[in-house]
């Protein structure tokens, strides 16, 4: 069987499984809406209903579906259609249902794919099509004030919202919509010469990017904005494990730690082999089919591309498959520090609303592979290392500081003739009083959260520096070499997060609950089917469980080694 017909039969038995969890209560104001796994209620969101309506619609015009031109799907899409219109807002925005109420960007990634189920009902011969074209297109109009007023979040929203403004133009042929995508391109793309977008995100926002800059770039005729898509692409030929699994270990967004495959970059992976005639995209994402269990929201839907885009049933390319050996080292020239630096003179104080700045865009990180070894090396994150060996998973190591109580995310990271080094310098002061020309024209100067305390001056300011090398050994072995300064009595912590499938086992290791255990001294080994990681050794020098907040991480057992400084620990770290 070939891929295509492989999609077809994947998104016959999406449409069906979705047919029991349609809401068909007359009475209910979810009639018609489709129940979304994360809440247990309806959505009209481009995950939730719209993503159903995608497959919905799919297997209705498509010939090769056992559902095409059948009449109660038609009626299901119909129904649904209806809920999504009920759910549309006055000013026609959407609202998930579990945040982003009103929402512009939300309604984008709706538009998007509405805007191509449109053209593919449109297409459609069959008598019923009509109705569900028109109810779509009124759905579309309705949401054209917000996407020519409505703002974003995130920096991805942006290219959500031009890419829309584009889609709709299609249609409506409204000059106004071209403006507004002008309005979001001017701001600049967001992403690193090596490819790396703001969000740091290989499991899900990276796709998005990729995707709806693709179509903008089709639909608003720039063909440059491809660029920016190689760029991400050429770079995730590195960020992926051996059992392709995305590197998601030092995300800024909701995959950091959790488990990605490569299944939304199929369609822009295919789209831009075909573009591009390169292969590596092929392979990215042939990759990617392997573990193609769904076809995506409807705003990235595989089998809306290959409806809307038949070219990429194309075989270009005979097999071929992403590198498996390399060491590299991503974003090692980018300006993080010198960026920063320039964030006072921009003016809004390091304060954005209902988002994040994103301060560690463009930190460099080192990717490693050999054969079905992979480790990761990141600055500016929670965790600074990461290994693999088949099923063996060292899936982060971080440090704690009671300098600075919490995780020491560090500032730098540089190649050195054996190996990397990571360093951070912390500093932490105290405050004066505040003058008294800053306070003789006050009312009240007792209420703490009234005071102008930008204006005390800093006394007694104190540092602690902090370095790690690691470097990997002609025979195999990891080295990861840990040394403070030497200031005295700073409580420290190296934590060691192992996938929970394994066993952690060794004679100096003490449970501190279920999931966390202290390792004070000799050899640790972890096992994982047939793969070990040996790790020396332990030290348990102060009895602290925590320092500061500790960030948790799902599906781990958490291995804890106490310091003090001036400490000087080297850990070696052997894989079979």
């Amino acid at each position: 069987m070939n891929l295509y017909k492989e999609m077809v039969e994947i998104n016959d038995n999406i449409t069906e499984s979705f047919f029991e969890k349609q809401i068909n209560d007359v009475n209910s104001r979810y009639f018609g809406g489709v129940i979304f796994f994360k809440t247990g209620i309806p959505s009209p969101s481009h995950t939730g209903t719209g993503s159903v309506l995608a497959s919905w619609v799919c297997s209705y015009v498509n010939p090769d579906s056992s559902y095409y031109h059948q009449e109660q799907l038609a009626k299901r899409i119909d129904k649904a259609l209806d809920y999504m219109l009920d759910q549309q807002h006055e000013d026609g925005t959407i609202s998930p249902g579990w945040t982003n109420y009103h929402s512009p960007p939300d309604t984008g990634f709706l538009v998007n794919g509405f805007c191509h189920l449109y053209h593919l009902l449109n297409k459609d011969r069959a008598l019923g099509a009509n109705l569900l074209t028109s109810k779509l297109r009124s759905f579309l109009e309705r949401a054209i004030p917000a996407m020519l007023t409505g703002g974003c979040h995130t920096p991805n929203h942006r290219w959500v919202l031009s890419s829309a403004l584009g889609q709709l133009y299609t249609i409506f042929k409204d000059d106004d919509l071209l403006d507004r995508a002008e309005e979001w391109l001017l701001e600049g793309i967001d992403i690193t010469e090596d490819g790396e977008w703001t969000e740091r995100s290989n499991g899900i926002y990276n796709t998005v990017s990729d995707i709806f800059l693709y179509h903008t770039a089709q639909l608003l005729n720039k063909p440059e904005l491809l660029e920016y898509v190689r760029k991400n692409l050429d770079m995730m030929k590195y960020l992926v494990h051996p059992d392709g699994e995305v590197v998601t270990d030092y995300s800024g967004r909701q995959d950091f730690g959790s488990s990605f495959d490569l299944s939304q970059y199929y369609l822009v992976c295919r789209l831009m082999a075909y573009h591009d005639k390169n292969p590596d995209y092929a392979a990215i994402a042939d990759l990617a089919a392997e573990n193609i269990t769904d076809m995506g929201p409807v705003n990235n839907h595989i089998m809306i591309g290959y409806l809307l885009f038949p070219f990429i049933k194309e075989q270009q390319f005979k097999n071929t498959t992403l590198p498996m050996h390399y060491e590299v080292m991503i974003n090692r020239d980018f300006p993080v520090a010198n960026n920063l630096s320039k964030m006072d003179l921009v003016g809004h104080e390091s304060k954005i609303e209902h988002s994040s700045m994103h301060e560690s865009f463009g930190a460099p990180i080192v990717r490693y592979r050999e054969e079905d070894e992979s480790a990761t090396i990141m600055s500016k994150n929670a965790s600074v290392f990461s290994l693999r060996k088949g099923d063996a998973k060292l899936l982060g190591i971080r440090l704690y500081s009671s300098f600075s109580p919490g995780i020491i995310e560090f500032d730098t990271l540089e190649k050195r003739d054996n190996g990397y080094r990571l360093k951070k310098r912390m500093e932490k002061g105290y405050k004066g009083p505040i003058p008294k020309q800053f306070l003789s024209h006050r009312e009240d100067t007792s209420i703490w959260y009234l005071l102008p305390h930008q204006h005390r001056k800093t006394t007694h300011n104190q540092s602690f520096e902090v370095v790690v090398d690691i470097h990997k050994s002609s025979d195999g072995e990891w080295k990861l070499h840990l040394k403070s300064d030497e200031r005295e009595d700073v409580f420290l912590q190296v934590e060691f997060l192992f996938d929970s499938e394994g066993i952690v086992q060794g004679n100096n290791i003490n449970s501190v609950n279920e999931k966390t255990c202290f390792w004070k001294k000799d050899e640790l080994t972890y096992q994982a089917g047939e793969n070990y990681i040996q790790i020396d050794s332990g030290e348990h020098a102060h009895w602290i469980e925590d320092i500061g907040e500790v960030k948790k991480v799902a599906n781990v057992q958490a291995v804890k080694v106490n310091l003090v400084s001036p400490t000087e620990k080297l850990f070696h770290i052997r894989i079979k």
